[in-house]
């Protein structure tokens, strides 16, 4: 089956970008805040819809994770069939782990399946592989996130080797399935979902027969580098010149039809590597 692309957008462009999908994923730090982001998604309740906790924009921003409580209310706002349950970056996996176990009955009472994502200590690889390991054959969980953050942590990659970070979930969808256990998720009918994008489109070309594991993928590049006039090119990773840093704006609104169609083309770019993913 081909990758179902969940495009991230400014709230002013979601019509333009996102609408009709068959899966989003929604952040719930938007939910929280933006009345016409959160209109938007209750509107999509046709498609599969997702609630991220916000957790990367809550790590970046040094603030807690959002409380059970807390995204079981804004799921039921969007009628969210996912929510993504609390995950810690940088602790060790068990963490991760009691805390879905903790609250994966209280979301599946309130009527919501459940998004675990691995994290680990620092460069402990094998502790990220065993919470993977765990989710894999949980009756806790039944979507498992393959991290931006995640999975270069466990490989011990710092932050500024674009190169290391570009190859860590390649590496790891190897190592993982190596060890049988995207067999295993896959037989006891868990997703796999990965969780934005290193530095490029090509990022999902490059997971080749691994891709066959992966039910969804999420970004904002697509959108985003195109409203600031950056389109995607042949270099290897898919941008000559690296990701777009620049943190999305999300009350950001253009009526240049230059740059609407250059996010068109990146859209477009992206949703044809995903259909040519088997």
């Amino acid at each position: 089956m081909p990758i179902d692309f969940c495009h991230i957008a400014p709230t002013p462009h979601l019509e333009n970008f996102v609408d009709d999908r068959n899966t989003h994923l929604a952040l719930a730090h938007l939910i929280e805040t933006d009345k016409a982001y959160e209109d938007f998604y209750r509107g999509q309740s046709s498609s599969t819809i997702i609630l991220d906790n916000s957790a990367f924009e809550m790590y970046k921003q040094g603030r807690p994770m959002y409380p059970s409580h807390k995204l079981i209310e804004m799921g039921h706002r969007i009628s969210a069939d996912y929510i993504v349950m609390s995950d810690y970056p940088n602790q060790k996996g068990q963490d991760t782990i009691d805390a879905a176990i903790a609250s994966a009955p209280v979301l599946r009472d309130e009527g919501f399946k459940t998004f675990f994502v691995p994290q680990s200590v620092i460069g402990d690889k094998e502790d990220y592989i065993d919470t993977f390991k765990w989710a894999a054959y949980s009756d806790a969980v039944d979507y498992i996130g393959i991290s931006i953050l995640g999975v270069p942590n466990a490989y011990g990659v710092e932050k500024d080797n674009k190169l290391q970070r570009f190859l860590s979930r390649w590496k790891m969808m190897r190592e993982l399935s190596d060890r049988g256990l995207l067999q295993v998720a896959r037989d006891n009918n868990k997703k796999i979902h990965f969780l934005g994008m290193v530095d490029g489109p090509n990022e999902i070309a490059l997971m080749g027969d691994h891709a066959a594991y992966i039910d969804t993928w999420d970004s904002s590049a697509a959108v985003w580098a195109g409203l600031n006039g950056i389109s995607f090119d042949s270099s290897p990773t898919g941008l000559v010149n690296g990701k777009f840093e620049e943190e999305v704006d999300f009350d950001f609104e253009t009526c240049d039809n230059e740059l609407l169609e250059i996010a068109k083309c990146n859209v477009n770019y992206i949703d044809e590597i995903c259909g040519a993913a088997q």
